[in-house]
């Protein structure tokens, strides 16, 4: 009986499959270096810059911010890198979600798609509740100021629209932030075709709004407010601790692996202050999924990568700069830290462009998310571990309508009621964990299929993914130190997991077939 049950839950699609559920696509090879490079650059820049800097700034990192974005953007290469292998070899729908069925197994791919479910779906929300934060803002300058019960999640302290300082008022139900997301699904179940010209609309307006941000900015940036660039630990650390850098490093990675990294500032601070800024990076594995349509993918996919991901890196670190130099770090603990900033400047049209060009940044940031999640499910409709409902498409539209309408009022909940730093958190931890099995994937895959054909290769392995994926699980545990976030995410795997074997174990494609043979 063990046995069989290990036999369900460990059992693999193979590569025949995999490349069987692709076979038809036509997929033209246009893409080359620059272009791979711009749609990087348009899929990173419109989510956790907008948003959460100015919350890690505030709570874990101080000024150090700067260096928390070097070290996040350390870990998207590592990680992209090995996105980049699987995907010029299995250039499918699904992504990770399918690199894990092929490599761990059934009941694996089922916790990657709980994982991405949080990388995707509450992503979507967070980007919403930044949105709502961007848009209160803008209607402040105008005079126009709604209850500020209706601005932020159940018990999260409100936020002055102009100065970001605590108001003392206490949010109930975040209405701009779900009005959002109803809109965004509403758009998906009608059909969105994405055209690439007003694609690349988005992403010219918001780059140039980050860069008219650093260049305006630099000129009101106030160095005094640098410093210290790393801000004493809050506790203070024990008498007769070693304070030399590499002490610091040590004592910090300790607190990570026990679990009690909950200090502000210092270089645990900073560590903290990756962790929640990764959000900021979301989006990078969309460049190694255009392997099938690279013209040259072993050369292309790594220029495309990693060069997107440097300049962005480059972008954040000028910006959390400019922003830490305007405004006290302790003052940009809100939704919208980069409007906090604009008004500090007393530049009321510099103000308004910059809040218009964050919301239609975020705008276009929530469709893709929704949009992500909606086809994840349904892939994982079409394998039979979710209910066929999930891949059912409307007979106008074409959508698969159901699905999107239950992953948008998921998601609408979720924003309603959760505030942007929890929502962040749940999102970091799914995605850090999807992002691990990722990297140790590109180790099974080199193991037990040497042959297989790979248009690009991670350089330096095994070093790069066994890198990628120990970095990741450093940043997990950092999150994880959250009390909140521990029992949200036992909760949701608690939920989540029974599901499979209840109903996924015995509806999947694969155990039929098994079944029948």
């Amino acid at each position: 009986m063990t046995a069989s049950i290990l036999a369900r839950l460990t059992r693999r699609k193979s590569l025949a499959d995999l490349q069987a559920d692709h076979e038809g696509s036509g997929l033209k090879r246009a893409l080359g270096p620059i272009n791979l490079i711009f749609f990087g650059i348009g899929t990173i820049i419109g989510t956790g810059i907008f948003v959460l800097t100015g919350q890690a700034a505030a709570q874990f990192a101080g000024p150090g911010i700067m260096i928390s974005f070097v070290i996040t953007g350390v870990l998207c290469a590592l990680v992209a890198l090995c996105y980049a292998e699987l995907a010029s070899a299995i250039p499918i729908s699904g992504s990770a979600y399918s690199y894990s069925y092929a490599s761990g197994g059934e009941f694996l791919a089922w916790i990657m798609g709980l994982l991405l479910l949080l990388e995707y779906g509450i992503a979507a929300s967070t980007v919403s509740v930044g949105w709502a934060g961007y848009l209160v803002s803008l209607l402040g300058d105008a005079g126009i100021h709604l209850p500020p019960q209706l601005i932020a999640g159940y018990g999260v302290p409100v936020t002055d629209a102009i100065t970001g300082a605590p108001t003392g008022e206490i949010g109930v139900f975040n209405l701009p932030a779900v009005l959002a997301l109803v809109a965004v699904t509403m758009l998906l179940i009608a059909g969105v075709s994405e055209s690439a010209t007003a694609n690349n609309i988005i992403v010219v307006i918001k780059v140039s709004v980050v860069v008219a941000f650093i260049v305006i900015g630099a000129g009101f940036v106030n160095f005094a407010l640098w410093q210290p660039l790393i801000p004493p630990q809050i506790p203070a650390p024990p008498p007769g601790a070693d304070m030399s850098l590499w002490g610091q490093i040590s004592r910090a990675l300790g607190d990570v692996v026990t679990g009690h990294n909950d200090v502000q500032y210092g270089v645990g601070g900073v560590i903290t202050g990756a962790a929640k800024i990764f959000f900021a990076y979301l989006g990078f594995e969309a460049v190694s999924t255009a392997g099938a349509e690279s013209k040259n993918p072993k050369r292309d996919m790594p220029i495309g990568i990693l060069g997107s991901l440097a300049i962005c890196t480059v972008l954040y670190i000028l910006t959390a700069g400019v922003l830490v130099g305007v405004v006290p770090y302790a003052n940009l603990n809100n939704p919208a830290p980069i409007a906090t900033a604009v008004n500090h400047m007393g530049l009321p049209w510099f103000a308004v462009l910059v809040k218009l060009g964050a919301l239609c940044g975020l705008s276009s940031t929530m469709l893709v998310l929704l949009y992500g999640q909606t086809r994840i499910f349904y892939t994982m409709a079409r394998d039979g571990l979710l209910p066929r409902v999930f891949g059912d498409v409307h007979a106008k539209y074409q959508t698969p309508w159901i699905n999107t309408a239950l992953v948008g009022m998921v998601a609408a909940g979720f924003a309603g009621f959760f505030g942007i730093g929890d929502l962040s958190n749940y999102t970091n931890v799914g995605t850090l964990a999807a992002f691990a099995i990722v990297c140790l994937t590109v180790i099974y895959f080199r193991v037990t299929s040497p042959g297989m054909e790979r248009q690009f290769r991670t350089p330096l392995f095994p070093l790069t993914p066994i890198l990628g994926a120990a970095m990741c699980m450093l940043l997990l545990m950092s999150i994880m130190a959250d009390e909140k976030t521990r029992v949200f995410f036992a909760w949701y795997l608690g939920v989540g997991i029974p599901v499979y074997f209840i109903y996924g174990m015995w509806k999947s494609r694969l155990n039929a077939r098994a079944s029948s043979s």
